[in-house]
């Protein structure tokens, strides 16, 4: 059980990356984003696939690796990443500025997202990455729809 538990929360081992596992793990979600973008119903389903199985195993893997929130677990970035995405217009330049911003609102973690942070086990790891990637989602559709930027 410890492997299957540390395999999903880590996103296929990415959370064990010596360098930045938040980061990697956002990346990780890039490279499911680019699988399934052209799909909605795919789509749609990845994000509530990694979100059921964050919640379901995050907190499982606090006790695997014996403290809240490790680094290790990264399956919160990678669904994040996923739902930054949502309904954006595709482009090169759409997926890199989701990229940062969610990096940046994960890593600042704007009101309610430290609030969030804090409640315990599978649902604290979750949703602050969600408000992340919700804030980041709402930036993009403002830029890409309602601006306009190529």
């Amino acid at each position: 059980m410890r492997r299957k538990v540390e395999l999903i929360t880590s996103f296929f081992y990415l959370g064990h990356s010596p360098f930045m596992p938040g980061t990697m793990g956002s990346l990780g979600g890039l490279i499911l984003y680019f699988i399934v973008r052209n799909n909605d119903i795919l789509f749609a389903f990845s994000i509530l696939f990694l979100f059921t199985l964050g919640v379901l195993f995050a907190g499982e893997a606090e006790k695997v690796y014996r403290r809240k929130d490790p680094a290790m677990i990264v399956i919160d970035e990678a669904c994040g990443m996923l739902l930054a995405l949502f309904f954006v217009p595709f482009s090169l330049y759409s997926v890199i500025l989701g990229f940062f911003l969610f990096r940046i609102f994960d890593i600042l973690k704007p009101p309610p997202a430290r609030r969030l942070e804090k409640l315990t086990g599978s649902l604290g790891i979750m949703f602050d990455d969600i408000v992340a990637a919700l804030y980041t989602n709402i930036i993009l559709q403002i830029v890409f729809r309602v601006i306009r930027v190529n």
